[in-house]
């Protein structure tokens, strides 16, 4: 019995060991007939006219109440009354260190948020999302709680549905695939447009998101945004989860990186990866991209924000990280967690994290912790973009 046991251990390691070796050398094959569709790309039909007065349109606006995902506030996990008196006074000493001011004594003055969701549709039936896919819009809905919830001090917090780029249109050199986040981007271009003339023409915006939200939130800044009224008015930008090349991205954009924690009118971004990170795909696909101005990417060096500091570069201990948000496996609920993880901008602008934080089931390979870039930081990302709302003064 104990002979036939081992025999199938060793099975079981020999087939293991075979369908390991055939998914390094195949990973983009099998990623791509996972994902990628094999149907004709369709055209997108342009949304109506003001098609975003449409309340249905939005996971988060005015007047939807308790059930805006953005709207969450996690609670602190327990802890002792030593623990909680050392967090109450990291905070108030942050915030203090910020103004120069009581921190009790500080006011936020009203400020808007507009944040684009990650990709939530993974399927190979269409290259865009249709509007009410139903599994796509509960996963939507999942990030929402945990990536724009940071920004729920806003007096108001806007996220459209938009006909997303399926996850297929990112890994394929096919013209349909650019087709497809094209379209996307149409739709959060609307959406923006019915967000900025639904707010008074004296109100700070914070633009945000992730992953995909976050590479049209790019192009939106430097088509729509740079040189434009509304320029003025931009508190900062929370480019997250998507690789940024400040020599050959930054410049074109109209806005620069965000250099001090007060600083306003500029760009955050960061890519978490915790320790011994092997970013290897990442940098490659980085590394062959082109940017906006023209050239390839190459080596240059990638935008990090340290979240931790609000500054770029640099590194700060776990004991500066005020609240990680720690999911349920579910990832619709977690509670935060002070002092969990540090980070590190490394030289090639990778946000380093640490060994691997306990945060769930989907840390991506090579230690890429993308899920979870916002998380990570949820209390540090909060209070970063009321320091800067603080900062922020109207145009004289």
């Amino acid at each position: 019995m104990a002979k036939k046991f081992l025999y199938f251990i060793a099975i079981c390691i020999v087939i293991f060991l075979v369908g390991r070796i055939g998914y390094e050398m195949f990973q983009d094959e099998l990623a791509e007939f996972a994902f990628v569709p094999s149907t004709e790309f369709t055209p997108t039909e342009p949304l109506a006219v003001n098609a975003y007065q449409d309340p249905g349109l939005w996971y988060s606006r005015p007047g939807i109440g308790v059930n805006d995902p953005a709207r969450w506030q996690p609670a602190y996990a327990p802890m002792s009354k030593t623990q909680l008196d050392n967090l109450a006074g990291l905070i108030e000493g942050r915030a203090e260190a910020a103004t120069g001011e009581d921190a009790d004594e500080t006011q936020t003055p009203d400020f808007a948020v507009f944040f684009v969701h990650p990709t939530s549709y993974l399927s190979r039936d269409n290259w865009n999302a249709p509007i009410g896919e139903e599994e796509a819009e509960r996963i939507a809905r999942t990030y929402l709680r945990g990536m724009a919830s940071p920004f729920n001090k806003a007096s108001e917090i806007w996220a459209p549905r938009y006909r997303q780029a399926t996850m297929g249109a990112f890994l394929t050199d096919e013209p349909e695939g650019q087709k497809a986040i094209d379209a996307a981007y149409s739709d959060v271009l609307e959406a923006y447009r019915y967000f900025l003339s639904s707010l008074d023409e004296d109100t700070p915006i914070v633009l945000a998101g992730h992953s995909q939200g976050a590479l049209h939130l790019i192009r939106l800044l430097k088509d729509e945004v740079k040189g434009s009224p509304v320029a003025e008015r931009l508190v900062a930008a929370y480019i997250i989860g998507w690789p940024i090349s400040v020599e050959h991205d930054v410049p074109a954009m109209g806005f620069g990186a965000c250099t001090t924690a007060e600083e306003t009118g500029c760009i955050l971004s960061w890519s978490s990866f915790a320790e011994p990170a092997d970013p290897s795909r990442v940098i490659e696909t980085y590394a062959n991209s082109t940017a906006f101005d023209g050239e390839k990417r190459g080596d240059s060096t990638i935008l990090c924000t340290n979240p931790l500091t609000g500054t770029r570069g640099g590194s700060a201990p776990e004991s500066a990280n005020i609240g990680t948000l720690v999911p349920e496996d579910s990832m619709e609920n977690g509670e935060l967690v002070p002092g969990a993880v540090p980070a590190r901008c490394d030289e090639r602008g990778l946000l380093l994290i640490g060994a691997p934080p306990e945060m769930g089931s989907y840390v991506l390979p090579g230690n890429n912790y993308h899920v979870y870039d916002i998380p990570l930081f949820w209390a540090n990302t909060q209070a970063d973009v009321v320091r800067r709302v603080q900062a922020w003064e109207p145009a004289s």
